[in-house]
């Protein structure tokens, strides 16, 4: 039988008594404290309040686009019908929209982080993140985050004064890091969010140090874990990828997509509204842990699906970067990172850039274009720079498995 919670009948009459009275809730964040690093820009206006000004910067940018076409989990299969990361971003948003909406949260803000924070994804998912770190910080002493550099894409690459609000948002997402309870911390300075970035370049631990500024915020990084972690069993059992239907704790959170979702938002709207912060019941929270423990065992570790990105999509990399790098020392203008990234965003940026991105380092460059590739234009890329090179993919068509009829 389906396992749906409801919300408790006291807290359904306490909120449907506030809207009455149109309560308005204090910990909410407020446009007008909205934080940019060039304040004289960008304006709110009646029509275009401060966080759907950030909403609408990001979906415009060119890189908002390739989400399209962005590993969530699964590569290498012809299948409309499991995630992207475009998806992801969506669900995301709608799910964090849902809470904040009851909670009485700034929805606007909440959006901009939703559909910004895996902007700076790599390609190939969470494998194609690891292969890019090792390469980076081999070279550099530097580390690779998707999140950071997410936001290194809205507020570098593509100068375009996102609020403070936004940005910590996107840094503080770490959907890999569940807690029992999150609480904001504020800060309004730019320094110091241009500090807790650097540290998380130097220090992969910064990382799982960083705390949201908003309620937000909060809302959102526990929105990104509820968003993947029935949807990717969905996609799991779509694709065939167990050979006998896993089994699953009988938790209070439920197995289905719909259950968790719906069940994790009654749970945190319970323990959350009118608070200064996001929680959750306690065997919630063990069931919710469990459940991601659960993920990671049967899905993002299975040797099937780790073993093509091992064997193939690393030593890729390897020489794609290296090719690139090489590339960029020597000047070479007629190469595909001038021509279809150094270029690109010069001309992308035209109008509003600060500096010249061609001025930025060699290594920040290539990575910047890796990060930016969806799947299959890297698999492209790939043979394009070694016609005869070694390493391919198969992909899983749709028609794979089915004979031919005659």
């Amino acid at each position: 039988m389906p396992n749906y919670q409801n919300l408790s009948k006291e807290l359904q009459e306490r909120i449907k008594e506030d809207r009455a009275h149109h309560w308005e809730n204090p910990y909410a964040f407020r446009d007008e404290n909205v934080v940019r690093r060039r304040p004289s820009h960008d304006k709110a206006n009646l029509w275009r309040p401060a966080f759907v000004r950030d909403t609408e910067k990001i979906m415009h940018i060119p890189f908002y686009n390739r989400y399209a076409d962005k590993t969530q989990v699964f590569s290498f299969y012809k299948n409309d019908d499991i995630s992207r990361r475009s998806q992801h971003v969506q669900l995301v948003s709608r799910i964090a929209r849902n809470i904040g909406r009851v909670l009485g949260l700034n929805l606007d803000l909440i959006e901009a982080i939703s559909l910004g924070h895996d902007i700076g994804h790599t390609p190939f998912g969470h494998a194609g993140e690891a292969i890019l770190n090792d390469l980076y910080h081999g070279r550099t002493g530097r580390y690779f985050a998707h999140n950071i550099q997410s936001a290194r894409v809205l507020d570098v690459i593509f100068p375009l004064n996102l609020s403070l609000e936004t940005l910590d948002g996107i840094i503080c997402h770490n959907g890999e890091t569940e807690l029992k309870e999150y609480q904001p911390k504020a800060y309004a300075d730019f320094d110091v969010f241009d500090q807790r970035v650097e540290r998380c370049y130097l220090d992969r631990k910064e990382n799982e140090k960083l705390i949201p500024a908003t309620l937000e915020a909060c809302v959102m990084r526990i929105s990104d874990i509820i968003a993947y972690l029935g949807k990717d069993r969905q996609d799991a059992e779509k694709l065939k990828i167990f050979s006998e239907k896993p089994v699953y704790m009988d938790g209070k959170i439920g197995n289905t997509n719909a259950e968790i979702i719906n069940n994790m938002i009654v749970n945190i709207l319970e323990n959350s509204y009118g608070k200064n912060y996001i929680g959750m019941d306690e065997e919630y929270f063990q069931a919710f842990s469990i459940g991601k423990e659960e993920n990671y065992r049967m899905i993002y570790d299975n040797p099937k699906i780790r073993e093509v990105f091992e064997k193939q999509i690393r030593p890729m990399f390897e020489v794609v970067y290296e090719k690139l790098l090489t590339d960029i020392l020597e000047g070479n203008r007629d190469s595909v990172v001038y021509k279809h990234h150094i270029d690109y965003i010069r001309e992308q940026t035209k109008y509003y850039a600060v500096t010249d991105y061609a001025t930025q380092k060699p290594d920040d460059i290539v990575v910047d274009y890796l990060a930016s590739m969806t799947d299959d234009y890297f698999i492209d890329l790939y043979h394009y720079l070694f016609p005869r090179g070694r390493y391919h993919v198969d992909y899983v068509g749709y028609f794979s498995g089915i004979g031919k009829k005659d």
